[in-house]
């Protein structure tokens, strides 16, 4: 049998700041009675420590003070919230030690002027201890840590107040300054840290206070003027450091007090998309999905953002089974009351679709399963057609048939005026599920968005390994750009264009201005402190079979208006003959089983007639080109 052994180390200060407070009581309430009596010349009647009275007052307001939570936090983190806490139990206790002393004496000794003063005593008189204790352990932790890394601080707000209060906690960093462009704030001190200047003398401030480390204190700031502070801070040659966003910590991609590296997310130069949570979580709420690809990038993170926003059941066919795996145990470890169903197959497979419906019965279908790597697939015809054309047929036909409400094919730009077989392939896909709608069944809606950062073979991965190993990072061209997006963003989208409510519907991102992946590179570099062209070579080498310099979001035949979510477009899709596409359907499985490149060619074209391949591009030798560290374009 065990014993209860109470935790001394916690017990004996809280029964000395108990016994500390009790004394404050004591000395409020007799001191007020001293007061009261010498204004009013009568004689002074101090009832002892053990009279009936004091110790009425003394057990209520203990208990008060013990209920309302005082004793839970610590002197050396006290705060405003903890004076509020103290005048709350002030007034709950004098209520109590009123009714108790009527009760008991019907007030005959206590002068009503006592009562009236006694809060306002009492939370001057327990307050200022907890204050001057905080103000004494803060001034003693930067005292003993004076030799902490010195550090200039970007914006002086709220972050930044709240950052130099952990630095103080922690002794680790030694904060020397703030940097802000509001001029009020020139010359005042924020946690007794000054404000030294703007943001624009970064460089001269940093020298003059020899600073070691900057952190940009600003995790609100629109990416635009978070690209020309990250300007000034690269000009310094000091590493740099970023207070993450509240989304970041709030998703668990940071820690609360972590300061993270400025990623090229933060530098994409458009502001994220805002999903109208309210509206997702309508539609989803309660419901049981079906994820194909579940274990890819883009399906595994909307398995969680399904998860998240209160689907009941998350079913996910994957024909990896590492990554079925890992999405699986991420779901169980961060979604303990999900139901998650995982499927090993392939979901071109009948059999393993219709036994993944039965096994499910979901409301909604995400059918992110699919190649995409675009110069791989123009020598693999074949497993492109099967995997993007002829599985997305095999589930749409099944999630149709079983009556599944709403069934979200994912689509690429490339899919509009396709160049290359990726493109070819995922627009015939969104042509056999449009050949599919029914008013009275299933809703199908397609979703186009543009590259996806940090995916699987991305080129942000890419260029952060080349950078790694000290390059050269590989370019294809100069002037090449393309659409970018972040993981999170494009499942949210995915979300809410399923939310909106068309029945027939293809959806896409107003997703700004591209970027060059010349620009995008060189960030990269310099965010990793090396300097393009100086540290680590760009090297260009040529476009890639497939590829082209500009991708297009919007074909001019279907007619784009807004919807709902000002960032989302839904387009007019296009006429298609059902009979068409039920035909080159089958042709296409009849040539892929017998791996009749020749058939699935002709059939491709003549299904996506604007599909008009890029020719062949040998590319040149590689050539490395330098670039200014100063002048470079940046995003």
């Amino acid at each position: 049998m065990m014993s209860w052994r109470p935790n001394w180390a916690s017990v004996l200060p809280r029964t000395a700041v108990l016994a500390h407070d009790l004394m404050m009581v004591w000395l409020s309430w007799n001191g007020l009675r001293l007061v009261r009596h010498g204004l009013a010349g009568t004689p002074v009647d101090v009832p002892p420590l053990t009279s009936p009275e004091m110790l009425l007052v003394l057990f209520a307001q203990g208990l008060v003070l013990w209920r309302v939570g005082l004793y839970r936090g610590l002197w050396r983190f006290a705060s405003v919230p903890d004076l509020f806490n103290l005048a709350k139990a002030a007034l709950l206790g004098v209520i109590a030690i009123t009714i108790g002393l009527f009760l008991y004496n019907r007030l005959d000794t206590v002068p009503r002027t006592v009562l009236v003063l006694y809060p306002f005593a009492l939370v001057g008189l327990l307050g200022a201890p907890r204050l001057l204790y905080r103000v004494w352990k803060e001034h003693a932790l930067a005292r003993n840590h004076a030799q902490g890394v010195r550090v200039l601080i970007l914006g002086a707000g709220l972050a930044g107040e709240a950052l130099v209060r952990d630095m103080h906690r922690t002794g680790a960093y030694e904060p020397v300054g703030f940097l802000d462009d509001a001029a009020q704030l020139r010359g005042s001190k924020v946690q007794g840290v000054p404000v030294l200047g703007p943001i624009a003398d970064l460089e001269s401030i940093a020298r003059e206070t020899a600073a070691r480390l900057i952190v940009i204190a600003m995790p609100s700031v629109h990416a635009t003027l978070l690209q020309r502070v990250v300007a000034v801070c690269e000009r310094t040659g000091i590493p740099f450091r970023m207070v993450p966003r509240l989304d970041d910590m709030l998703e668990g991609r940071s820690q609360p007090g972590e300061l993270k590296e400025v990623a090229i997310e933060d530098l994409l130069g458009r502001s994220p998309v805002m999903p109208d949570w309210k509206a997702i979580r309508g539609w989803l709420g309660g419901r049981s999905v079906l994820v194909t690809g579940g274990g890819g990038s883009i399906g595994a993170e909307l398995c969680r953002q399904c998860a998240k926003h209160g689907a009941r059941r998350v079913a996910i066919v994957e024909i990896d089974e590492l990554a079925l795996t890992t999405t699986v145990a991420e779901l169980q470890r961060d979604f303990p009351d999900l139901d998650c169903v995982p499927l090993l197959g392939d979901c071109g497979d009948p059999a393993v679709i219709a036994h993944a419906l039965r096994l499910s019965e979901p409301d909604a279908v995400f059918h992110a399963a699919a190649y995409k790597q675009v110069p791989l697939l123009e020598d693999q015809l074949r497993e492109a057609v099967r995997n993007n054309v002829l599985a997305t047929d095999t589930v749409a036909h099944a999630c149709h048939d079983s009556g599944v409400g709403t069934f979200v094919l994912i689509s690429t730009d490339k899919a509009v005026d396709p160049v290359n077989v990726l493109g070819a392939t995922k627009r015939l896909a969104e042509i056999a599920c449009q050949s599919l709608v029914d008013r009275r069944s299933t809703r199908f809606v397609t979703v186009r968005f543009g590259n996806v950062l940090d995916s699987a073979g991305s080129v942000v991965p890419l260029f952060r390994e080349q950078i790694r190993k000290g390059g050269p990072v590989t370019v294809t061209d100069p002037e090449v750009t393309r659409f970018f997006m972040t993981i999170p963003e494009a499942c949210q989208l995915i979300l809410q264009a399923s939310a909106i409510g068309s029945h027939e519907a293809v959806y896409t991102l107003d997703m700004g201005e591209p970027v060059a992946i010349r620009v995008l590179a060189e960030q990269m570099i310099r965010l990793a402190g090396k300097q393009p062209g100086r540290d680590i070579a760009i090297v260009y080498s040529g476009l890639r079979p497939g590829e082209k310099l500009h991708e297009t979001l919007f074909h001019a035949d279907e007619r784009y208006r807004p919807t709902s979510h000002p960032k989302i477009l839904q387009a007019e899709p296009r006429a298609v003959s059902p009979d068409a596409v039920s035909e080159a359907i089958v042709q296409l499985r009849s040539a892929c089983a017998q791996y009749d490149l020749e058939t699935m060619s002709r059939v491709l074209r003549a299904s996506v007639p604007e599909f008009a391949p890029a020719p062949a591009v040998h590319a040149p030798a590689a050539t490395v080109v330098n670039f200014p560290a100063r002048n470079a374009r940046r995003i």
